[in-house]
């Protein structure tokens, strides 16, 4: 019950931070190409609806961005939204149409907040290395081997200051530090010897946490740009609340939930901070992710369900 107590405290605390703002914000999520055979047959792009739930279960709505539109239609959605989330999956971080979408966004983001218009990203994995990419303009990624492990936190002297966490209860974090409550699934990390080495990096973004892999080799776990609402994690906080798989490790504990739903919150706070809004109801009626099927794909993956997309 104490546990449950702080949650809500750290809730209302966050809330009230920015009460009185935008309390319909809408989030978009890029959409990726499949790449699994067994997507093909329902389409060729996707989003998973663990994503979806994610933003949904702190009070967004979601809106996908889907590939290959032209930079007009991006920039006119950008400006209908209130803030990015960029998923895991398998991409090339330079040169892909997720790349290029990414891409389109961030520096829009940057533009945008320079000038006060606050507007948050959000990347998780995949989502998390392209930021990286974003960032420096290289794909710095090197072998960490940590596929399907959950994993607590080593958190940094900078955790306990940064925007992500410096509101967190103290038993969240100790939570987080000392239990298996973070999903990995990554061959390919970001060292912390290559991220102080890239003066682009270690300017631009602070080191949150790390981890060390099934072979001993260190990669940051999380980190957040200094200046601009741009968080990314190399792990995977939506899959403790809405996938399901017995033998992947999707961490289900009450303190696996806790710090999912945090960070859900946390984001889409963000978010809230954001004015943009769709030109009328029926261009935002269309544009929201209820216009799309889901479809059930436990059978065939790791996710329950899967949004496809053209």
């Amino acid at each position: 019950m104490a546990a449950v107590h702080l949650y809500l405290l750290s809730f209302t605390f966050l809330y009230s931070a920015v009460l009185g703002e935008n309390d319909r914000p809408i989030i978009g999520i890029i959409t990726q190409e499949v790449s699994d055979e067994a997507f093909l047959r329902y389409g060729k792009t996707y989003i998973p609806d663990s994503y979806v739930k994610f933003l949904e279960s702190s009070g967004s709505r979601v809106v996908p961005i889907r590939l290959n539109l032209s930079e007009d239609e991006y920039v006119h959605l950008f400006h209908s939204i209130n803030g990015v989330l960029l998923p895991g999956g398998a991409v090339d971080l330079l040169n892909s149409s997720f790349a290029r979408t990414a891409e389109i966004f961030y520096k829009l983001a940057i533009e945008a907040t320079s000038s006060g218009n606050y507007f948050p990203i959000w990347g998780t994995c995949m989502g998390f290395q392209i930021l990286t990419a974003l960032t420096s303009g290289k794909d710095l990624l090197s072998k960490t081997s940590a596929e399907n492990i959950s994993l607590p936190l080593i958190f940094t002297d900078d955790a306990s200051s940064s925007k992500m966490f410096h509101l967190a209860p103290p038993d969240l974090l100790l939570a987080a530090s000392r239990e298996r409550i973070t999903a990995n699934f990554h061959h390919y990390g970001i060292t912390p010897k290559t991220f102080y080495a890239n003066e682009k990096l270690s300017t631009f973004y602070r080191i949150l946490s790390t981890n060390h892999d099934q072979d001993g080799v260190e990669f940051i776990s999380t980190m957040e740009a200094r200046e601009y609402p741009i968080y990314g994690v190399q792990w995977h906080p939506e899959v403790n609340r809405f996938q399901w798989q017995s033998d992947l490790a999707y961490p289900h504990s009450v303190n696996a939930i806790w710090i999912s739903q945090y960070l859900a919150n946390f984001f889409v706070n963000e978010a809230r901070k954001n004015p943009n809004r769709f030109l009328n109801w029926k261009e935002e009626e269309s544009a929201l992710i209820y216009n799309f099927p889901l479809t059930y794909t436990a059978n065939i993956s790791g996710y329950e369900q899967v949004y496809f997309f053209d």
